[in-house]
């Protein structure tokens, strides 16, 4: 694939993501038919997202971009998806930040809410807590990861992203 079809591949399973996991909380109770089909789809997307962003990133470092790739399979998997999400986020924004791919104002608030929420679980596992979605902290958190996404998938959709700059040279 193109780089181009990997940035809006990326794109729209960011978008599908964000999709499928909001809509599986508004209908949790209501109807379980429906939650279970966006619980079926939130695995594909982290799985096309590890592989797009993947792409994406390994001219930058291809060891770290892998470490990325495969933190999103184990979110896929279930049991601490939360962690390996926020964990392979970090690192991809890492990547984006250091390879130049994406305005780095952008690739900063990415980094910080992904590395704000790999502490803040850890946080949670250590006191034996679970994520409370009714809780302010957890939201504060969230919700920056939140605005990165959809603010970095209309990117993916809308701009090329470049090769690195490094490889570029």
């Amino acid at each position: 694939m193109t780089r181009t079809a990997n940035a809006r591949t990326a794109g729209t399973a960011y978008l599908l993501y964000v999709l499928a996991g909001i809509g599986s909380m508004a209908v949790a109770s209501s109807m379980p038919g429906l939650r279970a089909v966006f619980l079926a789809v939130t695995p594909f997307c982290a799985l096309a997202l590890g592989v797009t962003l993947y792409a994406l990133t390994r001219d930058v470092d291809r060891d770290l971009a892998m470490l990325a790739m495969v933190c999103r399979v184990v979110e896929a998997t279930g049991g601490n998806g939360e962690l390996f999400f926020a964990a392979g986020s970090t690192i991809f924004c890492w990547l984006l930040l250091r390879g130049r791919l994406i305005p780095a104002a952008l690739a900063w608030i990415g980094l910080a809410s992904s590395a704000g929420l790999v502490i803040l679980l850890l946080a949670q596992t250590a006191a034996g807590a679970r994520t409370d979605w009714s809780s302010p902290v957890t939201w504060s958190v969230w919700l920056p990861m939140l605005v990165f996404e959809l603010t970095f998938a209309g990117w993916l959709l809308a701009k090329p992203i470049p090769l690195p700059s490094s490889a570029a040279a």
